[in-house]
């Protein structure tokens, strides 16, 4: 963690983010002793996928002409944008968007453990979860927080496996909207 943090000090990055297994109180402690705040409790989360669209809702892959609609959401919810991660999801394949009334209101770089999502609400994320064929990874990171969200989650028959906890250290902005974070950038 030294390394990383001299690392995000050479880069003059503002803040650096981190997911800890919440379980785990000896990463915890050592984590919070050197300075990360614990921000938000997430719950990682499986189950078979849902694969339901909700009505009013199309969601598809995302396209490189869709990166500017999406960095503007980031930026909407969380001050910044996550531009290189979401270039990286776009070219990969693995991006998808949420449009409602002809606009995007959501979108993921991948639907689950590796992927970001943000939307303008809980039913912008709902599609995107709903809509997904499979949840990448050992699942997707809800915000437990987010009550209306994780119950939805729960109601639709994915399960809690493990209890996790953003941290950060430096620069954070508390995200103003709907949001599903990754353990990645």
């Amino acid at each position: 963690m030294e390394v990383v943090l001299a690392r995000a000090a050479e880069r003059k990055f503002p803040g650096v983010r981190l997911v800890q297994a919440a379980f785990h109180n000896r990463s915890l402690s050592l984590y919070a002793r050197i300075g990360f705040d614990a921000r938000e409790p997430l719950s990682a989360m499986q189950g078979a996928a849902i694969k339901n669209t909700p009505p009013g809702y199309s969601v598809r892959p995302a396209q490189q002409s869709d990166m500017s609609d999406c960095n503007r959401l980031c930026r909407q919810v969380h001050g910044h944008d996550r531009s290189g991660e979401l270039a990286d999801a776009v070219s990969q394949g693995t991006a998808v968007v949420a449009e409602r009334h002809g606009h995007i209101a959501a979108y993921a770089t991948v639907i689950g453990f590796f992927g970001h999502a943000v939307g303008e609400s809980n039913a912008d994320l709902q599609a995107l979860i709903g809509s997904a064929d499979t949840f990448i990874g050992p699942g997707i990171l809800v915000p437990t927080r987010n009550a209306s969200l994780f119950r939805w989650c729960l109601e639709q028959g994915l399960r809690v496996v493990q209890p996790m906890t953003l941290m950060t250290l430096g620069l954070y902005n508390e995200p103003a909207g709907a949001y599903l974070p990754s353990i990645l950038y």
